[in-house]
């Protein structure tokens, strides 16, 4: 019988393996427990490549090994099992007891409802004709359309499978390669794995000890570099070789306009907002309800309305913010400041400061009761009645005196040995005077930049905005801005601090809810097919992670982590090094593994690695994140290519989609020596947020 070419492939590889386990174990002066470790560590890998499954190859070989290693130990046979099944109750109890675990289920859930609610349709007919003049336009809404889909599903498969239906069909009749269709649509569709909200960044969390409200926040600019890299290629591809990539014709850019504004004399090419008004006030609109047409005009000044609402907002922000020279802020207890009563904030009291918290004399404030026991305060100290809107200074007996709240009220008088808080509005020192600079100063000159820039794109918004346009801006009303609505309230309430990622992901999932009835697709049908899909998925990842915690116990017990500390270590490599020799292992498993089967078996062995090379585990894990993108399109095993050639058309061969993925294969290595060569890109988010 003739093998297939990725199924020699295969055999090769694990024939390599298993010859570099023997001669390690033939060519060791001594064999320890830690060359045992190793051969386990590569039966695991030939077994899953043979096709076991990764969960319970894992868990069996880590009982079985974990046994071998008590009972080498000097344990009798009993003893080792005992101590076998303690090991593995401990190890269960212990991942099983993550509180970020919950976050999967519930963002696999929500994928699952939104991938059901048909939105790639109705999306990525909105995005291509919104694209239609740019070059490689089909493709390039293909990219787009996968990176919002898959970050709001996160499922490669689901994503591939969908656009290979819809999007390779229109790209093929448009003229495109198969190379370049096939290519956008397996790249396009892997960018869940790394763009937030991301189950592989949860499980490399999980796994690293490493927070994913941070990793989350890291990746989102290396997510969003992929994709950009991705859609600059296809451009550069389609403006050099427009025969890979044909434009569109001007049949394929037509947008039908509705019969109303056709009635009300509307043509695509006219402008939307003159045109809209004329309609209103001629006489052509006799059979058009002016309620129609005022719809259409609101839609049209949207991004105008909002444009005000933002200018306003970012308003308040710029003048309230007060100036970094004016206020101290809050200051560290102990810190000598001696800028008088102009500084704001809480400052360390001297000798002569008449404000903020002031040790009381020996003569006022807080003193020891009398000898002859506790007596009533006299009248004119202790607590006394705040002073009404008409009194100018404190009182200067002792105690406790209530902070003025009239705005005439002045600073309180040296003399004054109680506990004051900072004055109101009227005050001469504290945050009224770093507030009332602020307000006097006004916005910066940032601000006026960034206002001048939008209003520009505003004003050269509206010059191209033409009926045929708005009728594309509605299409995209309808598809694109309610997911990316989701998305943003999603991730950003993660980033941001507003919620933890379970909390987030449980709002997600009744978006996801939302957008599904919304789009009239919420049934009964489709809401057991989810939960059904959610719970296999979530039962897979969680089934992972208990084997692999048994598998790497095991592999620590039998000393095999330590054999690979003394290998890597006794190599002398630099820090750069190691992060090359790393990826490079990274990359070259993503051919017969997939990336859990990655995290789970192999993160283990290297995250002990980084504090002896000082790398940061976030930034390492977004390398990891970045390189895992092979995962699904390296050949021979790609998965993504096996996706998208069960939907293909007979005419698209296997080696056709995978000479596809080559350039996007490159174009992910550029992404991670840019990422090392540039860490702030994934790091500049969580430092500015979390630092």
């Amino acid at each position: 019988m003739k093998l297939r070419k990725e199924l020699w492939f295969g055999f090769i590889l694990m024939g390599i393996i298993v010859a570099g386990a023997v001669t390690m174990m033939l060519t060791a002066p001594v064999i320890t427990n830690g060359h045992i470790g190793l051969l386990m560590l590569s039966l695991v890998v030939v077994a899953i490549m043979l096709g076991f499954p990764t969960a319970f190859t894992l868990m069996g070989m880590g009982i079985l090994f974990a046994y071998f290693a008590y009972h080498s130990g000097g344990q009798t046979a009993s003893g080792a099992m005992t101590q076998t099944l303690d090991l593995m109750v401990q190890r269960v109890f212990s991942v099983m007891s993550s509180d970020v675990l919950i976050a999967i289920p519930l963002f696999v859930f929500m994928g699952y409802l939104v991938e059901r609610a048909n939105l790639i349709e109705k999306l990525f007919g909105s995005l291509h004709l919104a694209l239609a003049r740019v070059p490689g336009s089909l493709a390039v809404a293909t990219l787009v359309t996968c990176a919002v889909f898959a970050t709001a599903t996160g499922i490669v498969g689901a994503v591939v499978t969908l656009m290979g239906l819809l999007a390779l069909p229109q790209m093929l009749r448009a003229g495109y390669d198969v190379r370049v269709s096939a290519g956008s649509i397996t790249a396009g569709g892997c960018l869940g794995i790394l763009i937030p909200p991301s189950v592989l960044l949860i499980v490399y969390g999980a796994t690293a000890g490493v927070s994913v409200v941070q990793l989350y926040a890291g990746a989102f600019f290396p997510g969003l570099m992929l994709a950009g890299l991705y859609i600059v290629y296809v451009i550069i591809v389609a403006k050099i070789k427009p025969s890979l990539a044909p434009p569109l014709t001007a049949e394929q850019r037509h947008v039908p306009l509705p019969a109303p504004t056709v009635e009300a004399g509307g043509r695509g090419e006219q402008r939307a907002l003159p045109a809209l008004m004329r309609a209103i006030k001629g006489r052509r609109n006799h059979n058009v309800p002016l309620s129609y047409l005022l719809r259409q005009l609101l839609v049209a000044l949207l991004p105008l309305l909002l444009f005000v609402i933002a200018a306003l907002m970012s308003y308040e922000v710029a003048v309230s913010a007060p100036p970094a020279a004016e206020t101290g802020g809050l200051q560290q207890i102990g810190e000598e400041r001696r800028s008088g009563s102009n500084a704001g904030g809480l400052q360390e009291p001297s000798a002569t400061d008449s404000g903020g918290l002031a040790e009381p004399p020996a003569s006022g404030g807080l003193a020891e009761p009398p000898s002859g026991g506790l007596a009533e305060p006299p009248a004119g100290g202790g607590l006394a009645e705040p002073p009404s809107a008409s009194v100018a200074e404190t009182p200067s007996s002792g105690g406790l005196a209530q902070p003025p709240g009239a705005a005439g009220a002045t600073a309180p008088s040296a003399d004054n040995g109680g506990l004051a808080e900072p004055g109101g509005a009227g005050r001469t020192s504290g945050m009224g005077d770093a507030r009332a600079a602020g307000t006097a100063q006004g916005p910066g000159t940032g601000y006026w930049i960034g206002l001048g820039a939008a209003t520009a794109a505003l004003i050269a918004y509206y010059a191209l905005l033409s009926l045929s346009r708005l009728e594309i801006f509605k299409m995209l009303l309808a598809s694109f801005f309610p997911l990316l609505i989701m998305i943003l309230a999603v991730l950003g309430s993660i980033v941001f601090g507003l919620a933890t990622p379970t909390e987030a992901a449980a709002v997600g999932a009744f978006g996801g809810f939302l957008l599904a009835a919304a789009y009239r697709q919420l049934n009964l049908g489709m809401i057991k097919e989810s939960v059904f899909l959610t719970a296999k998925t979530s039962a897979m990842v969680c089934w992972l992670f208990v084997g692999s915690a048994i598998f790497s116990a095991a592999f620590a017990l039998l000393g095999g982590q330590a054999l690979v500390e003394q290998w890597v270590l006794g190599m002398n490599l630099t820090k750069t090094q190691f992060l090359v020799l790393s990826q490079v292992i990274i990359f070259v498993l993503g051919w017969p593994l997939e990336w859990t089967e990655i995290i789970v078996i192999f993160m283990p062995i290297f995250i002990p690695l980084l504090d002896k090379f000082g790398v940061d585990p976030l930034f390492f894990g977004l390398l990891v994140a970045l390189n895992l993108q092979t995962a699904f399109l390296s050949p021979p095993v790609a998965m993504s290519a096996f996706y998208l050639k069960g939907v293909a058309p007979k005419h698209v061969t296997l080696n056709q989609i995978f000479a596809g993925m080559l350039p996007f294969m490159g174009i992910q290595i550029l992404a991670i020596v840019l990422l090392y060569a540039f860490p702030g890109i994934g790091l500049w988010l969580p430092q500015v947020l979390y630092k």
